[in-house]
């Protein structure tokens, strides 16, 4: 194998790339031997066509595509390793040459990764993130907290209310008449839960149980029934069934039901400092993010399309990785959504685009600081990451191949950089 390198613009590289034609030669008749026994000639037992006559009756191209097949992943790989360029795209391959007896010339274009000019990536100003959990913040927590330990109390003595819980049976008519899907029967809808088109809880305010009670409204012009659409409707109402929420008293009990507290004054310290603990994360992760941002702003480095689209490819395969551990293929989800990979791609080029920067200015700062995890850092990261898939550590290490390995010494220089860059930052 031969190979040239030609750098274009924009970080693309083209890779001409020459096969011999002894190596093309053992790729057409690999080729063969995996097609002839489904070709038929008269004249010959099926799958004992000479390679000669159905080359002569179809042309010698027959088995080109197996061979070109066969032949670019591993010519494609070694020229990788050759080129002594950094490639980060998936290429674009075009065949420049292939005829029996001569040398099989394809050329790939293929992105190189960018060079990064920093600009200022120390004592970048961001605003400060307030992680003070106040007195409603903790009020709305244990109030969560009171409605998820809350019981549903029937109500015989009265009618409906706002907020109230109930069962009913109804059925629909547009001009005296029902129509399709309109009926229901022991059907459970909170009152002010908004399930029901505009202006049909309301009017169950007031309601008896056990008396029919007329509805009326009006479809929404858009609603998706094209047939009832911004048409006027009566529903004949029945409720069934009355029950209200009740929450449990917000005392000392309550506390030790919901934790591990005897007191509630203790219980609401915990709530709190729970709550800041979470604020503290959440404006940690603001604050790298901004910082990040500014010096994306700051520096210099020009992104070719092709690694944005390979890396939007990646989070699309991400995503439906995702689906299908929810039981989910992506097939199904188009099917449902209406959408294509192709559309998923495009949406995902923003969010490619700036992982790809981040990463960039961050290995940079690396770079800039002779940032590197030592031998201690990676044998920890390996212990984490044994403990996280429930296996020994020198089996996962027998697992690792070495660009595993190289991925997380260099996430972890990327680390040591975010935490670099970030305590460096001045709030304001």
């Amino acid at each position: 194998m031969s190979l040239q390198v030609e750098r274009l613009e924009k970080n693309m590289a083209k890779l001409t790339i020459e096969v011999s034609p002894e190596e093309l030669e053992g790729a057409l008749q690999k080729a063969y031997l995996k097609n002839r026994k489904q070709i038929s000639i008269p004249g010959f037992r099926k799958g004992k066509v000479p390679r000669q006559m159905i080359e002569k009756m179809y042309g010698p191209q027959f088995f080109y595509e197996d061979a070109i097949n066969e032949l670019i992943p591993e010519a494609y790989e070694k020229a990788v390793e050759e080129c002594e360029l950094e490639l980060v795209s998936r290429p674009s391959v075009s065949v420049e040459q292939i005829e029996k007896g001569k040398p099989f010339i394809f050329t790939a274009e293929v992105a190189v990764k960018p060079e990064v000019t920093l600009g200022a990536y120390k004592g970048i100003e961001v605003e400060k993130q307030d992680t003070a959990a106040t007195d409603e913040e903790v009020d709305a927590e244990i109030n969560k907290e009171r409605e998820s330990n809350s019981r549903a109390i029937t109500v015989e003595d009265r009618p409906v209310q706002d907020g109230d819980m109930t069962v009913i049976d109804f059925e629909g008519f547009v001009d005296g008449v029902p129509f399709e899907g309109g009926k229901g029967t022991d059907y459970p809808l909170t009152i002010g839960s908004g399930a029901f088109i505009p202006g049909f809880e309301e009017q169950l305010v007031g309601a008896e149980i056990g008396k029919e009670t007329e509805v009326n409204v009006t479809f929404p012009e858009e609603y998706h029934a094209k047939e009832l659409a911004g048409k006027p409707a009566v529903f004949k109402c029945t409720v069934k069934e009355i029950k209200v929420k009740e929450l449990p008293e917000l005392d000392d009990d309550f506390a030790q039901d919901v934790s591990e507290f005897d007191t509630l004054e203790e219980y609401r310290a915990d709530v709190r400092k729970k709550l800041e603990e979470k604020k503290a994360a959440s404006a940690k992760a603001k604050k790298e993010d901004a910082v990040i941002e500014k010096i994306i702003e700051g520096a210099q480095m020009e992104i070719p399309d092709a690694m944005v689209k390979t890396q939007a490819e990646q989070l699309v395969d991400d995503f439906a990785q995702r689906l299908q551990m929810q039981g989910l293929s992506m097939d199904q989800y188009m099917q449902f959504t209406g959408s294509t990979v192709d559309a998923l791609v495009e949406q995902s080029k923003p969010q490619a685009l700036k992982r790809i920067q981040s990463r960039l200015v961050l290995e940079a700062v690396a770079a800039a600081e002779n940032l590197a995890a030592t031998d201690e850092e990676v044998e920890a990261e390996y212990s984490r990451m044994a403990e996280q898939y429930k296996m020994e550590v020198e089996k996962l290490k027998e697992l690792l191949g070495e660009a595993d390995t190289k991925n997380i010494k260099d996430d972890l220089a990327i680390q040591k950089a975010i935490d670099l860059v970030t305590e460096a930052a001045v709030e304001k």
